[in-house]
């Protein structure tokens, strides 16, 4: 890892000044040859693939993973084994921030997703009064009129849909244990008459997954299939537009089970009687568990040593590939959405605000758009330290530059650019706001330089930091910042008039042809 961090530093700035360098670098390793205006169409994903989820604990205040204590290193966090030990509490989010409202706006399209654990058990508080000092028995946050007006208010300002959730807590069951829609009724009422839309929502946050301290299993297939019914029954009535996700399991991909998690399979939730009938499959999704839990080296953890590996890059791919076939199997023809994913469970990573996280978000996005996914809702928008937004400062960690970007340039549709290569990780999507042009996403996990050639100019927009763990991005050299009033920084490439493209050590290009004139991209 400090090899990579000194040939990154003197890499920064690479275009145009390292070409011995690749040519040296090339002689070992062939140059690959795009044939941008030939690739073939793969799929078209949705407008809004790239979203974002803002936890309900941001609406209601109350809890949240505690920040990592900065003057420590990676893996020097004690493991806390009491689950109210590594959670800190927070009060509700100012969503009207104008820097907030200008950095979302700019990765408009996309849906937001109010939900995560608080919404299990959140109470609605259906008045204009102020908000209760405790919930009522059954509950244990408080949802007040005037937070959930704000949450729509926000996403309609930055052109956002929302998705969200219902509460499932024994505030809301009958005698018998089952769902009513007690908190559900309501809440959907008062949205409707302040002219608000919730575009999609969940029934129930996990499932599968207790709550330490809290709950001691997930549901059953049973009772979430008897409740989902009754869920179904009630939103055809209440609100017959708003489509309905599930079942939102959550999966890990590491190789220790978590026993809560394997009680009741994925396809347990989708084939019990009275079978689940989702418009969108949805599931959830961390590669490892964060080191507030585990430490870094154990088998469920993930250490900065291994962010760049090849085994971690496609931890996603096979957890994806089951719920495609539940989908066809149990819901032929619904899109598929992963609607919360990170770095890692329990809060993210200590480095998950640097660039080091930069490459993991992008390769994800990319690679799981080729394979099938329809839409993407990274966790978090705005977080302690898994947010692509500072939640105290709200300025931009390094994932924000890179979301921005990908919604620049990358369009909807999604074109083969040919199987990845070791170190070297090669997408392409037709140019967004270009008829016939191509971009293509190039991720060089690499310590030394590289070359890819394609046909014609491109202009290239390369992203490089000072070090991998920095919130430092720099964009052909220079830092992205914010100007004046919060402005977003002006976009810039630079053109390259070659074939030739040198891809500095350790970094991510977005390369656009503008005169590829693919017909997949007409």
């Amino acid at each position: 890892m400090k090899a990579k961090m000194r040939n990154l530093a003197l890499a920064v700035g690479c275009i145009g000044i390292c070409t011995a360098i690749a040519e040296e670098v090339s002689e070992s390793r062939a140059v690959r040859r795009l044939d941008v205006g030939e690739m073939p169409l793969v799929r078209t994903i949705d407008e809004r693939y790239m979203s974002f989820q803002i936890g309900m604990s941001h609406l209601t205040g109350g809890e949240t993973w505690s920040t990592y204590d900065e003057s420590k290193a990676e893996g020097d966090a004690e493991q806390a084994e009491d689950f109210e030990a590594i959670r800190e509490v927070r009060l509700p989010t100012d969503l009207t921030n104008p820097r907030l409202h200008t950095l979302t706006a700019g990765l408009a399209p996309l849906y937001i997703r109010y939900g995560g654990t608080t919404t299990n058990s959140v109470y609605f508080q259906n008045n204009d009064q102020p908000r209760l000092d405790k919930p009522p028995e059954g509950y244990r946050w408080i949802l007040t009129r005037e937070s959930w007006k704000g949450a729509l208010a926000f996403a309609e300002a930055v052109d956002a849909k929302v998705l969200t959730g219902f509460t499932v807590s024994e505030g809301v069951r009958d005698e018998t244990g089952a769902w009513t829609p007690a908190h559900a009724e309501p809440w959907i009422a008062y949205t409707q008459s302040i002219g608000g839309e919730i575009h999609a929502a969940e029934l129930y946050n996990e499932p599968n997954a207790r709550e330490p301290g809290r709950t001691e299993k997930g549901e059953s297939a049973e009772d979430f299939t008897r409740d989902f019914a009754a869920f179904s029954a009630f939103m055809s009535e209440a609100s017959p537009g708003t489509k309905l996700g599930g079942p939102g399991v959550a999966e890990l991909g590491i190789p220790v089970p978590i026993p809560s998690l394997q009680e009741v399979t994925p396809e347990e939730y989708m084939s019990t009687d009275p079978r689940p009938d989702v418009d969108i499959v949805t599931y959830h999704f961390y590669g490892a568990v964060a080191e507030r839990c585990v430490p870094p080296d154990s088998p469920a953890g993930i250490s900065a040593e291994q962010a760049l590996s090849e085994e971690w890059l496609a931890r996603p791919d096979s957890t994806f590939q089951r719920y495609k076939a539940l989908r066809d199997k149990y819901a032929p023809g619904a899109p598929v959405w992963l609607t919360e994913t990170g770095t890692a469970s329990c809060g993210g990573t200590r480095w998950q605000p640097t660039f080091l996280e930069t490459f993991r978000f992008l390769d994800t996005h990319a690679r799981l758009a080729k394979q099938g996914l329809d839409a993407i809702f990274t966790h978090a928008l705005i977080s302690g330290s898994n947010g692509v937004i500072d939640e105290k400062t709200f300025t931009p960690n390094a994932d924000y530059w890179a979301a921005l970007l990908w919604r620049k340039l990358m369009g909807a549709r999604v074109l083969d650019a040919g199987p990845n290569q070791p170190g070297l990780h090669l997408y392409a999507h037709c140019q967004r706001g270009n008829p016939g042009g191509v971009t293509v996403l190039a991720i060089n996990l690499r310590d030394t330089p590289d070359t890819i050639s394609v046909p014609g100019p491109a202009d290239v927009y390369a992203l490089t930091a000072p070090q991998l763990q920095s919130r430092e991005v720099h964009l052909n050299g220079q830092a992205l910042v914010l100007g004046q009033d919060d402005a977003l920084p002006e976009i810039t490439p630079q053109r390259v008039a070659g074939k030739a493209i040198t891809l500095a050590a350790t970094s991510i290009s977005f390369i656009t042809l503008v005169e590829s004139d693919n017909k997949a991209c007409h």
